[in-house]
């Protein structure tokens, strides 16, 4: 594919950087309480079968480190406590409104989940230090290259990464109903959950930053791009949810 990521990546932080920077943060801070009740609501009830669909694909072992970046409230690093309850998980996020959410929710679970808040674009782990990597429902928001190259740093060679998120359809119908839906979808949003100024400031950016996204076959490339090997991506729901894994590959035998 003769497609040039860098120009993307740049033209993606030209359009959001002052987004990204200055106002994501108030908005998460803002809708931590609700956020899952929300995610539920505006898919129609189906989150719950895409999360366990997604997280069917993640390879753990016993005594796996696993670090889940933009944790969120932590519901995948919880529910692979629950498939093998001697992970050692570490979650990172910018958010701590959605972190101490998360930090009760593990708690009521009886699992503890090592908490960082950070800049994922630079993960504070050394190299080849995670088994697995896990980044769902925000890689919109971020800057795609910066991050996955860090998640590949920090992977142990033959480790891998499972990422899941929100995606540009490659059917440009399904993009313009995708988008229409969108658009009705957030104006309701904020009215039954009474979101504050900052979410409601953000709503057509969430609709956007999609709009300038990737496909699942773009992705896959990056991926491929950017050194993982055993690349699979699989599209969800007309191609408006994509589900990858990759490896890190194997350092060659010397």
């Amino acid at each position: 594919m003769n497609y040039c990521y860098a120009s993307k990546e740049n033209d993606r932080e030209k359009a959001f950087k002052p987004i990204w920077s200055n106002e994501l943060n108030e908005v998460f801070s803002d809708v931590a309480q609700y956020y899952d009740r929300a995610n539920v609501f505006a898919t129609l009830g189906l989150l719950n079968r895409l999360r366990d669909r997604f997280i069917s694909t993640i390879d753990i072992q016993p005594n796996h480190k696993v670090l889940d970046v933009c944790a969120g409230t932590n519901v995948i690093g919880i529910n692979l406590l629950k498939r093998q309850p001697d992970l050692d998980v570490y979650a990172v996020d910018r958010s701590v409104a959605m972190q101490e959410v998360g930090r009760h929710r593990a708690q009521r679970h009886g699992f503890r989940i090592k908490a960082f808040i950070c800049d994922v674009h630079h993960l504070p782990f050394p190299d080849n230090y995670f088994d697995v990597v896990t980044l769902q429902w925000a890689t919109r928001h971020l800057r795609v290259i910066d991050v996955f190259s860090e998640i590949n740093r920090v992977l142990k060679p033959g480790g891998h990464f499972h990422h899941c998120d929100m995606l540009r359809p490659a059917n440009k119908l399904v993009e313009e109903f995708y988008y229409l839906y969108l658009k009705v979808i957030m104006g309701i949003i904020p009215r039954m959950f009474r979101s504050g100024p900052a979410s409601l400031k953000c709503r057509d950016y969430f609709i956007d930053a999609i709009r300038m996204f990737y496909s699942t076959e773009e992705l896959s490339a990056l991926l491929s791009e950017l050194g993982f090997s055993h690349i699979s991506g699989h599209s969800v729901l007309g191609g408006t949810v994509g589900i990858h894994k990759a490896r890190k590959p194997q350092l060659a035998a010397g």
